[in-house]
């Protein structure tokens, strides 16, 4: 019986053909597993997952192997993209037993989901003192048989530890100058000075501490942090991490130099890298930030935008190399070879030299991944342009990576966050309209009318599963950024709806802090809850951020004192593990700057002058600035309520802190008190 025909999961999709039978996550595949008095496997990965594919190809696809599991477990396939909270909770044990973690995770369960044997990749022959995946299926099943007091006691008492383990305690009060230069202290400590970044291989773009360095910088003049977050971006930039034809980012270096990807690249990665250099541009008026902004604002428009307007979660790591075989980065590798027979001898050794192709390969067989690693050479815009043009034009032939297109709220929150934003400093309306789009589409297909969101949809298709707190939280910022930029208040309210359920139902009423998932939610061993950002910012610090954004807007206390109770934790972690509370510093920022509000006023949005100061404001450096923009008095703010024209003009209101200052007429005025510290 094939369970996985109808979910809406591309990556369950996958193996919906395979002989195993497996069964989505739910109360189905516990009640069968008791029913039968076997154990479960839990696999859990994602459709860009290279080493998920690999695993299936090896494992799940054999028929022996298949006929194993089927008939002495209940195999459970979960994506983790679709359900993070049963990631969330199974990763934290694998990470406590082993030590270690990644995908694919491979966990054995009681009937009551209780743990008991952990793992990720398993090869289907034993290597490198890894048992092979038919070893330790007939070791568990052995185990199960014959020594199943042991096993539910090992069971038990994963799960009672799990269940007792705390996060950091909240700090009393909000980060302060003290812990936020801490903060920058202990990024400076870890910061690669000649490689930019932050530590060693594998390494990640840090999209969520740059964020951080460039806020400090704004708030304080640190030159120290702007150096650092202008440097890393250089790097990645001119990397093999960046694709040099198409935009767009990898998922991760496998290197400290930034030269060879991991291929995957992922809708989260782009849209806050995208935003980062934006605000880099914004920051500087670096030109390589602007094109790096754009290109990659056009590669989510042009690689992951589906047909309903909403953006697809990831392109894979892998493709056809053209003989039938799915290998990793075929798409895009070049040989010298390749470019002399595409563009002639003289234009294929300029494209080797101008993107540091080799006759050595700086991947595997021979081949490379592009760059830029001619950093002081000028060479000839034309010729470059042509040259890449051509070879753009002959991959765009190479068979393509596959797309995982399920939409996800969360990513498509930063997404919108990040093309209203680029749309807006740039002036390409057509990215705020795909921003638009986007939000159209989650308020259609994701959002209900109790103001409950669902997390994942494919093909204008709600999915099964709840929303998590980072889903609340990304998708309220990608709607307050949107409202800042259009002026449409509804985006506004629609935050405001989103942020009232974090506060009922992700919220300890009594500490303040935040949980992953509902009050109301599916109940695991144990309510996953964790505020340090990983990939993504988490839905604590995320949620923080939003929360006084919103405050920012409409002057509500609750929101205010909400959001301060969770800034708590970055106090807490800020100075100790600044790499991955970057979200919270940044939100931290903010709040230490007050965040500023900006009303304009105007006869319209389109009239010259009320435009010159909408801009102005969009691009003021000041640590979370609010903007709203609109006619006198209108109804869809209430920071525009009783703002009068001056003397008949379009005017610009500033307050921070409970204080405003006279309202200005002239865009490099505000530009004045938006830039003072």
């Amino acid at each position: 019986m094939n369970r996985l025909a109808d979910v809406t999961s591309p990556y369950l999709l996958q193996h919906a053909d395979n002989p195993v039978d497996w069964y989505p996550w739910g109360p189905e595949a516990f009640e069968e597993a008791r029913r039968r008095d076997v154990p479960i496997l839990l696999s859990v990965g994602y459709s860009a997952c290279h080493w998920c594919h690999v695993m299936a190809h090896e494992s799940f696809e054999d028929q022996a192997t298949a006929d194993y599991l089927n008939e002495n477990f209940v195999s459970v396939k979960v994506d983790r993209e679709e359900r993070p909270d049963v990631d969330a909770v199974y990763m934290e044990a694998v990470q406590a037993a082993t030590g270690q973690g990644g995908w694919p995770m491979t966990v054995f369960l009681t009937p009551e989901a209780e743990p008991f044997y952990f793992g990720t990749y398993f090869p289907p022959r034993p290597q490198h003192g890894m048992p092979s995946f038919g070893q330790v299926l007939e070791g568990v099943h052995q185990a199960w048989e014959g020594r199943r007091d042991e096993v539910t006691e090992v069971a038990g008492k994963i799960t009672r530890d799990l269940a007792q383990r705390e996060i950091v305690r909240q700090a009393a009060g909000v980060p302060g100058e003290e812990e936020l230069a801490q903060a920058l202290l202990g990024l400076t400590r870890e910061y690669d000075p000649q490689r930019g970044g932050f530590g060693g291989a594998p390494k990640f773009p840090p999209s969520m501490a740059l964020e951080f360095l460039l806020r400090h910088h704004a708030r304080t003049g640190s030159e120290g942090a702007l150096q650092m977050a202008s440097d890393t971006c250089e790097r990645m930039a001119r990397g093999g991490i960046y694709d040099q034809l198409g935009g767009g980012f990898a998922r991760y270096s496998v290197d400290r130099d930034w030269v060879v990807p991991h291929f995957e690249k992922m809708l989260y990665d782009n849209a806050l890298l995208c935003r980062v250099y934006a605000h880099l541009w914004r920051t500087t008026g670096s030109d390589l930030a602007r094109r790096v902004a754009l290109e990659t604002a056009d590669f989510l428009v042009a690689e992951l935008r589906t047909e309903e307007g909403g953006f697809a979660s990831a392109l894979d790591a892998d493709s056809d190399d053209g003989t039938g075989r799915h290998v990793e980065g075929a798409y895009y590798v070049w040989t010298p070879e390749n470019l002399r027979a595409l563009l002639g001898d003289e234009d294929g050794d300029l494209a080797a030299e101008y993107f540091g192709v080799t006759g050595e390969g700086t991947f595997e067989h021979g081949q490379s991944v592009l760059q830029l690693p001619q950093a002081d050479r000028v060479f000839d815009a034309g010729r470059i342009a042509s040259v890449r043009e051509r070879m753009l034009a002959e991959r765009s032939r190479r068979p393509a990576p596959g797309r995982d297109d399920k939409v996800v709220a969360a990513w498509n929150g930063l997404a919108i966050a990040a093309l209203a934003e680029t749309g807006a400093y740039f002036d390409r309306p057509d990215l705020i309209e795909a921003a638009v789009a986007a939000a159209d589409h989650l308020v259609r297909v994701h959002l209900d009318e109790h103001g409950r969101l669902t997390r994942t949809s494919r093909d204008g298709r709600a999915g099964a599963n709840s929303g998590v707190l980072e889903d609340y939280a990304d998708v309220a910022e990608g709607f307050l950024a949107l409202a800042s930029v259009t002026g449409e208040g509804v985006w506004l309210d629609f935050a405001g709806l989103l942020l009232d359920q974090v506060m009922t139902r992700f919220t300890d009423p009594e500490s303040g802090a935040l949980y992953d998932t509902a009050s109301d939610a599916e109940q695991l061993i144990r309510r996953p809850q964790d505020p340090t950002d990983n990939a993504t910012p988490s839905g604590w610090s995320a949620a923080a951020a939003a929360l006084l954004s919103y405050a920012a807007h409409t002057g509500s206390d609750a929101h205010r004192t909400a959001a301060e109770r969770a800034l708590g934790v970055v106090k807490a972690l800020g100075p100790r593990v600044p790499r991955f509370v970057g979200w919270g510093l940044a939100a931290a920022e903010a709040q230490l700057d007050g965040p500023r509000e900006v009303a304009v006023v105007g006869p319209s949005l389109t009239d010259e002058r009320t435009a010159a100061l909408h801009r102005t404001a969009l691009l003021a450096r000041a640590p979370g600035a609010v903007v709203a923009a609109g006619t006198p008095d209108g109804e869809e703010f209430p920071l525009l309520a009783h703002r009068p024209l001056v003397d008949g003009a379009p005017a610009a209101y500033v307050c921070r802190n409970f204080t405003c200052e006279a309202p200005v007429t002239d865009p490099e005025a505000l530009r004045a008190a938006l830039d003072d510290n």
